[in-house]
C-alpha cells in the first residue's frame, strides 16, 4: 500500500493545501494529512479546528486521513510505516527550502518526498497570507474551503 504524509500546520487549511491533497489522491493509496505541533508557535486556530477544517473539508474522501504530531516528520513516517511525504512547491523559494528538508529526510530514513507543483489559480496562497486577511477583517473566503469559517 502506498500511503503518503502530508505533513504542515494547516492554520489554516488553503485551497492551496486542498488541491495539493485532491491530486495527490489518485497518486497514493491512503493520504495522512498531518498537523504538526510546535509548543513554540502561536496558531490563530486551534488544533481541534485545524482537524475539523480538514476531516469536513475531505468528508467524501476515504482516502484522507488527518492526525497531529509532536517532532521530527521523518521520525513520526517512520513510526507509521510510510514511505513518502507529499509536498506542494508555489514558487522557486518553496523548491529550495523543500529540497533541502527532502535531501535531510532522506539521509534519516528511507523516505521519499514527492513535490507536487500548485495549480496557476491557487500559487499565490499562503497560511500566513489567510491569517493576515482574517486579522484585517478582509473576505478570507475565496482562499480557503467553504467549511474553513472563523467563528465571530
Amino acid at each position: 500500500m502506498k500511503r503518503a504524509l502530508f505533513p504542515g500546520s494547516f492554520d489554516p487549511l488553503t485551497l492551496g493545501h486542498y488541491d495539493i491533497i485532491e491530486r495527490g489522491v489518485p497518486l497514493f493509496d491512503e493520504i495522512i494529512v498531518a498537523i504538526g505541533v510546535n509548543a513554540d508557535k502561536k496558531y490563530m486556530f486551534s488544533i481541534e479546528e485545524r482537524i475539523k477544517f480538514i476531516k469536513d473539508a475531505f468528508a467524501h474522501e476515504p482516502k484522507v486521513k488527518v492526525v497531529s504530531y509532536e517532532g521530527l516528520t521523518v521520525d513520526f513516517c517512520k513510526e507509521l510505516g510510510i514511505e513518502f511525504i507529499l509536498r506542494g512547491l508555489r514558487n522557486p523559494a518553496d523548491f529550495e527550502f523543500e529540497k533541502a528538508i527532502a535531501h535531510t529526510n532522506r539521509d534519516l530514513a528511507p523516505i521519499e518526498t514527492v513535490f507536487l507543483l500548485t495549480s496557476a489559480s491557487t500559487s499565490y496562497i499562503a497560511s500566513s497570507i489567510v491569517r493576515d486577511v482574517i486579522r484585517n477583517n478582509g473576505d478570507y473566503t475565496k482562499l480557503v474551503p467553504d467549511n474553513v469559517r472563523v467563528k465571530k
